[in-house]
């Protein structure tokens, strides 16, 4: 795996921990990344948010996938709830955090030298769904681990 690589992949972890820790009270355990081979979500409630650079020409996509049980106590820790299921709640909070998470990521891929601008999330439920992402090029998946359950980021540049 080459530096610039690596460099992407601490600035995703790194707002996944700060965002979940500092919004949600969760300590996040990051696994290893690696690259994804199909289009099916690692869980069950997907953020996706896509970005491009000021000039247009590069362009990425994000997602961040929860498995139900995840989603459920995360944001449950997030908004001083409980909850037993998937609900409107839910899915709002999820693009909140995908949205979150994509903006400090962004904000230190701004610092290595790659400005993108983020567009407006959107959440997709169900079990075994999938996410297309922006490009054919190699999607990297970080898996992570919370006391909640697992969840899975995606990131893409095209």
């Amino acid at each position: 795996m080459d530096d610039k690589v690596k460099q992407i992949i601490k600035q995703f972890v790194d707002a996944v921990v700060n965002v979940l820790g500092t919004m949600a009270m969760v300590e996040v355990k990051p696994g290893k990344p690696y690259v994804k081979k199909d289009h099916t979500a690692r869980g069950d409630v997907s953020g996706v948010i896509g970005f491009s650079s000021p000039n247009g020409k590069n362009k990425g996509t994000m997602s961040v996938t929860f498995t139900e049980q995840s989603a459920l106590g995360i944001i449950g820790n997030l908004l001083g709830e409980q909850y037993s299921e998937v609900s409107q709640d839910i899915i709002d909070a999820v693009g909140e955090l995908t949205n979150m998470i994509c903006g400090q990521a962004r904000k230190g891929l701004a610092d290595i030298g790659m400005p993108f601008e983020g567009a407006i999330p959107s959440v997709v439920t169900g079990k075994n769904h999938s996410i297309s992402h922006v490009s054919s090029s190699a999607v990297l998946a970080i898996p992570f681990t919370t006391q909640f359950g697992d969840l899975t980021v995606e990131v893409c540049f095209a």
